[in-house]
């Protein structure tokens, strides 16, 4: 999955500036309906991820199984705060 595609794909813009209010919480219901649903741990890593830039992301217990999956989300989540980008 694609960082543009997923918000394509979710807010029907890759620029969430332009996308409503109302269009942005549809998308980021969409998207923690898709996480949900989600089998594929790659993808849900990439639904998790975007929800936790969105400041949106379920707690990792919640959202993943594996420790490995936790540990990898641990690990992005420390990136984005060291990059300045932390939004959980």
């Amino acid at each position: 999955m694609n960082f543009d595609q997923l918000l394509n794909q979710y807010f029907g813009t890759s620029d969430l500036s332009q996308a409503s209010p109302a269009v942005q919480e549809a998308g980021i219901d969409r998207l923690r309906v898709d996480l949900g649903l989600a089998t594929d741990r790659a993808q849900r890593f990439a639904l998790w991820s975007l929800l936790y830039m969105l400041g949106q992301a379920p707690d990792l217990d919640v959202a993943f199984k594996e420790e490995a999956d936790r540990e990898a989300a641990r690990n992005l989540m420390d990136l984005l705060a060291a990059s300045g980008e932390d939004r959980g």
